[in-house]
C-alpha cells in the first residue's frame, strides 16, 4: 500500500474516491492490507482505478498532490 503513483499523467483532473469493502477485493490484494476492513480507490473519468488508499483522507491528498480533484462517490 506504499507504491507511489504518478497520477498526472492520466490526463483530466476530476478523479473519483470511494470506499470498498476488503472482502469485494482480489485474494492478492486482500493480503496487502493488513487488517483494514475498508480502503478506498481513486478512479478517473473513465472508472480505471488508479489508486488503492488505506482511508478517504490519504486518496484526497493523493488526488490534490497531483493537480488533481477529488469527489466523492456515493
Amino acid at each position: 500500500m506504499n507504491t507511489k503513483f504518478d497520477l498526472s499523467a492520466f490526463g483530466d483532473d476530476t478523479v473519483y474516491v470511494k470506499s470498498v469493502q476488503v472482502a469485494d477485493l482480489p485474494d492478492e490484494v486482500q493480503e496487502h492490507v493488513g487488517e483494514l476492513e475498508t480502503v478506498f480507490a481513486v478512479h478517473n473519468a473513465d472508472g480505471e482505478q488508479l489508486a488503492l488508499v488505506a482511508n478517504r483522507k490519504l486518496a484526497f491528498h493523493l488526488a490534490r498532490e497531483h493537480q488533481m480533484q477529488p469527489v466523492t462517490v456515493h
